[in-house]
């Protein structure tokens, strides 16, 4: 079995699904009435589900500051109606871990002040394995000699590049080197948590075959498993068995 440590901000994704059947009174708004209450582990938590989900043992080190992301939706449409975020100050990480037992490395930065430039860099630096990095910051020079996965706005925010950038497309598909690489068509529900399990299946498939355009593939074939479903959504192993 393959070792990854997982480094990330991370946060609880609560869902307050319910029906919708008047317009309040107090202003031009919807009136919910919750129907179901669902809480799950999300953002660099929710990467560590979906690398479990793999069968990859993870060391997991993040942030003890909580963070909430409270989202309301219409459970006939699945149409968002509001996020509520709740978060602190995150205490920035300063130490070093020990590397040498890991197959891979995974730097899920969602930019909350848990992880520094210079600290990603110094595990790049001190890394003799691949490291793999998803991350908000834009600065994307000072992560040299890793693998960088962002989405299409981070890609456009970005203030500089560095050589093994992936940037994901939703529906259109994965750039990488100047191509375009396609995803599977099907029928988006919703988005949350895509590139968490794109990014895991990534580093699942290129751990054991160092072949990236095939791992891209595979991470495509994960993502597009993940947005046909509601919420946050981390793969069973039915969902491995069809993108095996």
């Amino acid at each position: 079995m393959s070792k990854v440590l997982l480094i990330g901000d991370s946060c609880t994704d609560i869902y307050h699904y319910g029906t919708i059947d008047r317009i309040s009174p107090e202003a031009p708004i919807p009136v919910l009435l919750t129907k179901n209450l669902l809480t799950c582990p999300g953002m660099a938590a929710n990467v560590n589900n979906n690398l479990k989900a793999f069968n990859i043992d993870t060391d997991f080190i993040t942030n003890e500051e909580p963070i909430t992301k409270t989202r309301f939706l219409d459970i006939k449409t699945g149409q968002h109606l509001l996020r509520v975020d709740k978060e602190k100050t995150l205490k920035e990480i300063n130490e070093l871990p020990k590397l040498d037992k890991y197959t891979a490395i995974v730097i899920s930065d969602y930019n909350k002040g848990f992880l520094s430039y210079n600290y990603i860099e110094q595990i790049i630096n001190t890394s003799k394995v691949p490291v793999f990095i998803d991350t908000k910051k834009r600065d994307l020079k000072r992560f040299k000699n890793a693998i960088v996965k962002i989405n299409e706005r981070e890609f456009k925010n970005r203030t500089s590049d560095c050589d093994n950038i992936i940037v994901t497309l939703g529906s259109n598909g994965v750039l990488y080197k100047d191509n375009i690489i396609p995803a599977p068509k099907v029928e988006v529900f919703d988005v949350c948590g895509a590139g968490d399990t794109f990014l895991s299946a990534l580093v699942c498939k290129y751990i054991n075959s160092k072949d990236m355009i095939a791992s891209i593939n595979f991470a495509n074939k994960a993502a597009a498993i993940t947005v046909q479903h509601s919420g946050v959504y981390s793969l069973t192993k039915k969902d491995l068995i069809n993108i095996s």
